[in-house]
This record gives C-alpha cells, structure tokens and sequence, in this order.
C-alpha cells in the first residue's frame, strides 16, 4: 500500500508540472515554442485540474504525515521521497500562479546588467528592454531588502546572459535554500515528523520549488539565527538575523523575540525553547495578517511561519490545521484562474475560499471535543 501512494504521488507531482507548461505567457517568446494558450482559452477545465491536483497534494501529505508518525515510513525512504519531489518539481514552469520570479529577473538585470540602482531607477525606464513584455511590476522600484538584490548576482552572473539558464537558475538557488532549510529543521528537532510538517506540505512545494519564491531565503536565515541563538553564538545569531530582515523584511518582528532571548541569557535564566519558537510562530501570523493593510494576503506568506511551526512539539489540532490552512490558501488562485480578473466578484470568492475551510474544520474540532 505504501509503495502504491508514493508511485501515485509521484505521477500527480509529475502531472502537475507538465501542467504548469499550460500558464507560459503568450508574451514570454523565449519560451514560445511551448504555449498553446489552453489555460486561458478552458478556464473551466484548467481550475478544475487545478483543484483535483491540489486536493490530492493535500491527501497525499495527510497520508505521508501519517505513515511517519506511525513509524511506515523511515528516514531513508522520507529522503528519497523529498528528493524525488524537489526533482521533480523543479523542472516545472514557475510563473503558473506568480510573475514574482520575472520581478527577480527584471531587478537583477536592472542591478547588474545596467548597473543602476534599483531603489531608485524602475525596469520600466528601459525602453527596449525584452523583460518588460513578461514582467507584470515594472513599474515598481525594487520591493525587496538589498540582501536580497545582493544575492540575485549569483544566478544573474552565473546564466552567462542566456534567458532559460537565467531563469531556472533560479530556481535552483531557492532550492538550495529549501534543502538548507530542511536540514536546517531537522537539525534544530531531530524529529522526522517536523521535518516532514514542512518539507512535504504543498503549499510550502508549489510556492518553493515550482513558483521560487524568496521567502524561504528569508526564513532560512531566520532559522539559522535561532539555531545560534540556541547555541548561545549571538554574533553569528544576529548576523543571520540580519541577513533574513534585509531579504523581505518580514522578519524585523523577530527582534522582540531574540532581544528576550538575549535577556534571558544574560540575567542567566532557562531558555524554554518550545515558547520561542511558539511565540515565533504567531508573530509570523500576526504579520501574515497584517499583509492585506499594504495590499493582500499572498498565500506563500504562509512560509513565514509555517518554518516556525515545525520547529514545535506538534499537537494534532497544529498539524490538521496546518493542513487545512494550506489547502484553502491554494485555493486563492482559482477565481482569478477561473475569471481571468482580478475585479469583483474574485477577491471576495479568494476571501471565502481562505477562511471557510479553516472556519468549517475549527467547529468541527471544537464539536468533536465536547461530544
């Protein structure tokens, strides 16, 4: 039975990224010779693949969280299951559900091929350059911390000036740091379950590994600055603290948490690691609803905390929840699929489709409780 589900899973994963090709923007002529346009000419169909793909990502997760926790599944074979799937969905087209990765892009070339500064100088200002026919904010200056614009120099030098090594370079540099991250968690719980929470959860795989996201650069370094802090080496703790405000910024209410810590060594108290990570984990929600005062909940967001939940002892209601709560973030991106705006009625239906879910399974929870 459990070879089945991980050969099925493994053909979904595959599924899905050969799905992806179906999004290639009919503007993005570097990859021409595979659009067909069928995502935006069946919108009907596609959301409903869309939807069939991603339920079954969430019962595949449920199943793998399950064999783990039942001692099913062990350490070697949950290593090759996560490396297959980083394989896998790293190959896939990463502007299906976000056009943030051509804001990388168009940034980085902005930085290093025009050597201008991108705080101050937007894409949009180039006239004749290519980008702009596929980047969606080019009339933005840079969004993001200058760490971040610093480390984009990496992939942007190493593509050599060529589109598609440009582009699934990185890709390849958010997975690194989606792998450091892993084994970063796995090095903070010795706990496979944990792991597991994060490593396998398809929202975390989507917006990582499939659209690169840079959150997860920004949580890494987060984590990496805990994981010193528990070690009691505040120099490297602040550094990478540091490094993780300055690649998004999410992370700057992290200082209440770290400055206690600090405290608390000092004044020679016990560090209860369990209530930092916990307490962690609900300024990252916190911030994580505090994003539609600058513009909306983004469901990759979700990663700012999901990073700290797993470094908790994990109760059921956690996990199941976190479950939930990915899927219904997921779920966002059907209205716009199936309307193709992002006019009414599709942010009110992204709305629904958030919070419902996680409404609907917390009284369902609380009912099961009392009986």
């Amino acid at each position: 039975m459990k070879k089945i589900i991980i050969v099925v899973y493994l053909i979904t994963l595959f599924l899905f990224t050969v799905f992806s090709y179906l999004f290639i923007d009919q503007n993005l002529f570097y990859l021409k010779d595979f659009f067909t346009g069928i995502a935006f000419n069946y919108r009907e169909v596609t959301t409903f693949i869309y939807l069939t793909l991603i339920f079954l990502f969430s019962i595949f997760y449920y199943l793998f969280l399950w064999l783990i926790n039942t001692k099913k599944l062990s350490m070697f074979e949950a290593k090759w299951l996560i490396g297959i799937t980083v394989g896998i969905l790293f190959f896939s087209y990463p502007a299906m559900l976000s056009y943030d990765i051509f804001n990388y892009l168009t940034t980085s070339k902005v930085a290093f091929y025009y050597h201008e500064n991108p705080y101050v100088v937007m894409p949009i200002e180039f006239v004749n350059e290519p980008f702009l026919s596929f980047t969606r904010a080019a009339n933005k200056i840079a969004l993001y911390g200058p760490v971040w614009i610093f480390l984009t120099g990496i992939p942007y030098y190493l593509s050599f000036g060529n589109f598609i090594f440009l582009l699934f370079g990185f890709k390849l540099f958010i997975t690194l740091f989606f792998v450091l991250t892993i084994i970063l968690i796995w090095k903070m719980t010795k706990n496979l379950f944990q792991v597991a929470l994060f490593a396998l959860n398809p929202l975390v795989l989507i917006e990582t590994l499939m659209s690169g996201h840079n959150d997860i650069v920004m949580i890494f370094f987060a984590l990496f600055s805990f994981y010193f802090l528990h070690r009691r080496n505040i120099l490297f703790a602040a550094f990478f603290l540091f490094l993780s405000v300055f690649i998004k910024y999410a992370t700057i209410f992290l200082i209440p948490v770290f400055l206690y810590c600090l405290w608390q060594m000092y004044t020679k108290q016990r560090v209860e690691w369990e209530k930092i990570y916990q307490f962690s984990a609900l300024l990252m929600i916190f911030v994580f609803f505090l994003s539609p005062v600058r513009e909306e909940i983004y469901s990759w967001y979700a990663i700012w905390f999901l990073g700290f939940i797993s470094l908790v002892s994990i109760k059921k209601f956690i996990y199941q929840a976190s479950i939930i709560f990915s899927f219904s973030l997921l779920l966002r991106y059907m209205p716009y699929m199936l309307f193709g705006t992002y006019l009414a009625p599709v942010p009110a239906l992204k709305n629904i489709l958030t919070f419902i879910p996680l409404f609907l399974f917390t009284i369902y929870y609380v009912l099961k409780k009392k009986i």
